[in-house]
């Protein structure tokens, strides 16, 4: 028997939303909320602007559900309606605040390379994070903080599959070379790597 994989369970989730399923758009919900979060509420400047973002993509996603288009990925389109809905929030109010760190939940691994973290590393990652251009802040977000494949990263951006790796490249580029030094000044991590592999 074969798996259903991601893309199956979305395509079966959105047809059935289409017919109003009510169950099924809040399983379809329960999927993506916390995957929203996870970008959203580090692009705005508290949980709750983040909250109303993400529920208004929720309510955007029903009201047009007739006009998703199975061709594509359905996180590709939920994504694309929460950046910009996002988007539209920090222009109206002129300011970007990015990357609220106050623990890494686990993720410890993601940025340590077999050694401990010190303590201020996550407020260093915050500062290097927010003082990234935006453009590249935001590829990177999608990448190597959401995981997304870079193909999807390009058409939630709407821009170039090359124009994607560029930028998230940029990004690991300009974040190695803010977090060194103070890295370096904490005796942190080996000569050899700064980063892990995963996001170098």
């Amino acid at each position: 028997m074969v798996k259903e994989t991601e893309k199956d369970i979305d395509f079966a989730l959105m047809r059935a939303i289409q017919k109003g399923d009510m169950v099924a758009f809040n399983e379809m919900v329960d999927r993506y909320k916390d995957r929203l979060m996870n970008v959203i509420g580090r692009m705005l400047s508290s949980p709750e602007e983040a909250e109303d973002v993400i529920q208004e993509t929720f309510i955007r996603v029903y009201q047009h559900r007739q006009s998703f288009n199975f061709q594509h990925c359905l996180s590709t389109w939920i994504y694309t309606i929460a950046l910009n809905l996002a988007r539209n929030e920090l222009r109206k109010r002129k300011k970007f605040k990015f990357f609220e760190i106050s623990d890494m939940k686990g993720h410890e691994s993601e940025l340590a390379v077999e050694m401990k973290i010190p303590n201020r590393l996550p407020q260093v990652l915050d500062k290097a994070i927010k003082e990234l251009p935006e453009k590249y802040r935001t590829a990177f977000m999608l990448r190597d903080i959401q995981e997304l494949p870079y193909e999807e990263v390009s058409k939630v951006l709407s821009i170039p599959l090359g124009t994607v790796k560029s930028r998230v490249n940029r990004a690991r580029m300009m974040l190695r070379n803010k977090l060194k030094p103070r890295l370096e000044g904490y005796n942190a991590l080996s000569k050899s790597a700064l980063l892990p592999v995963s996001i170098l």
